[in-house]
């Protein structure tokens, strides 16, 4: 069946062959690296913990001690269980603040010694995983016991005070508003910084710091709210930057259910090392993978800096190249929450049937995604009442084209911080579009070689020329171009290259071996 759009599977089926294509080298590449993030992570698994006086972690500060003795090619594990071992000493932690210290020294141990700390390290490692499996059963058990939403799209809102103690009320607020998925919203700058944050904070600007403790205090609010309402309510938060892997290991250890983690925007957005951000980006949906949480991308971003209608095929081929990468981390379709967005000029002619066409084309071709519906924002002017306008029109798009997960736009958006009315009315429109044509997707159905159609199709077209060029040049050539969101990042340019290195031939990561193993 061809589906709404009549679009060739010959095409379809193109089009995902060709992504293979552009997207197989840079997973070759991440395969082949490391990164001080990926470390980091593998050491949390293990047990390291809490940070220094000066709030620097203590797993910074001891892969920060194993580079400068033995470098980074190696990966931390061997060396760091060698060390333990050889100081008798049974708790990680403890020996990051003996080598942060400098009363540890650390080595590449010879062969016997070396089989030794492997072992103990996927062991330590193997214990952290079965506590994200153990996460990923309770969340099991408590969607089953509340339930899921009884509509789709789920209504994702937003929080973002910098407080965490003023997130949570706002947060429960929300969900009894009808919000189903909470996304706490981190404090400006956050991406750049090298190092997770420890401890409840309450100083983030236009947003929250992500932190464990945070998201363990944000959960444990929601669980209560979901028992209070009789359905689980989902919460989100980001796994990208400098510290993508990291994130998504303390994600999956306190159960949450969203993660912002698509493989292009730290590149683009925050001129983030592409060879940093697609090794970092592999290692934590594989995590994302093992812990059963939903990532969504960041396609709607492109739209705010390059024009929605020219480039809307670059949101369809980045949607490809994020479903490749995400099903080579072992991703199932029902974790992939695909970005687009509702960011045409309304005053363009037929500006609302082209979005059709745009959101209509990224359901037919991701039918089994939840996609995640973004509202607008770059033409949203401060007039409330067409904002409110605008979020209408962007939230019935939603329920004409069946998406997944839909963002609850503001009428001030990009304009102010909202208010909590703000939410509240926008809670409202999201109501009343979704009760009164809720079911519109069921009987939406365009006209045969109409504009809607032939709109759609031009698109999936122009994708396919782009990931021809990109196959012919390679996708880092056509990051550095500026080919997606119109910013140009060169591969040995942008933050965090520093941390990056290429594997030694006797290279060990336990995490890495268990989570493509399926094993722990």
């Amino acid at each position: 069946m061809r589906g709404k759009l009549d679009l060739d599977p010959v095409l379809v089926a193109r089009a995902r062959e060709l992504a293979r294509r552009a997207g197989q080298p840079v997973v070759d590449l991440a395969r082949s690296h490391t990164t001080v993030s990926v470390e980091r992570a593998v050491l949390r698994l293990a047990g390291v913990t809490g940070a220094d006086p000066d709030g620097i972690p203590w797993v910074n500060r001891l892969v920060d001690a194993v580079v400068a003795d033995v470098g980074l090619g190696h990966g931390v594990a061997v060396p760091v269980f060698d060390a333990l071992a050889r100081e008798q000493i049974s708790d990680v932690t403890l020996l990051a603040q003996k080598a942060a210290a400098g009363s540890v020294r650390f080595t590449q141990p010879a062969p016997k010694a070396a089989t030794a700390a492997r072992k103990a390290a996927r062991k330590a490692v193997g214990a952290g995983i079965r506590s994200i499996d153990r996460r990923r059963a309770e969340r099991d058990r408590l969607v089953k016991r509340y339930g899921d939403p009884a509509q789709r799209p789920w209504i994702y809102l937003i929080v973002a005070t910098g407080d965490i103690y003023e997130d949570i009320p706002q947060a429960q607020a929300a969900a009894r508003a009808g919000a189903d998925v909470i996304a706490v919203i981190r404090s400006t700058g956050q991406s750049l910084l090298d190092y997770v944050p420890e401890g409840a904070t309450r100083e983030g600007f236009a947003g929250t710091y992500a932190t464990q403790e945070n998201f363990r205090l944000m959960r444990a609010a929601l669980d209560e709210t979901s028992k209070e309402l009789g359905r689980y309510v989902r919460l989100t938060n980001y796994a990208s930057g400098l510290c993508m892997p990291e994130m998504a290991t303390l994600a999956g250890l306190e159960r949450l259910d969203m993660m912002l983690n698509d493989s292009m925007y730290g590149i683009l957005f925050r001129d983030i090392n592409p060879i940093r951000t697609f090794v970092d980006q592999r290692f934590s949906r594989q995590v994302h993978a093992r812990a059963g949480i939903i990532i969504n991308t960041g396609e709607d971003n492109y739209l705010t800096t390059a024009d929605a209608v020219d480039e809307a095929h670059t949101v369809t081929v980045s949607q490809l190249l994020n479903e490749f990468f995400a099903h080579e981390a072992g991703l199932a379709d029902w974790q992939l929450g695909l970005g687009h967005a509702f960011e045409i000029n309304p005053d363009l002619p037929e500006s609302f049937r082209l979005e059709l066409a745009h959101a209509l084309l990224a359901r037919e071709l991701f039918p089994d995604a939840p996609l995640k519906w973004m509202p607008p924002t770059k033409h949203m002017t401060g007039d409330v009442f067409r904002g409110n306008l605008l979020d209408g029109f962007f939230n019935l798009v939603g329920t004409m084209t069946g998406q997944g997960i839909l963002l609850v736009g503001m009428m001030t958006e990009a304009v102010v911080t909202p208010w909590l009315s703000d939410r509240d009315i926008a809670l409202q429109n999201v109501r009343y579009v979704l009760g009164a044509a809720g079911g519109l997707h069921e009987d939406f159905v365009p006209a045969p070689g109409g504009f809607i159609q032939q709109r759609a199709n031009r698109v999936l077209g122009e994708a396919l020329d782009l990931l021809e060029r990109i196959g012919d040049q390679s996708l880092l050539t056509a990051i550095a171009e500026g080919t997606f969101g119109i910013m140009k990042r060169p591969a040995d340019r942008g933050k965090g290259l520093a941390g990056v290195a290429a594997h030694d031939t006797d290279y060990y990561n336990p995490a890495t071996e268990i989570l493509e193993g399926d094993r722990a």
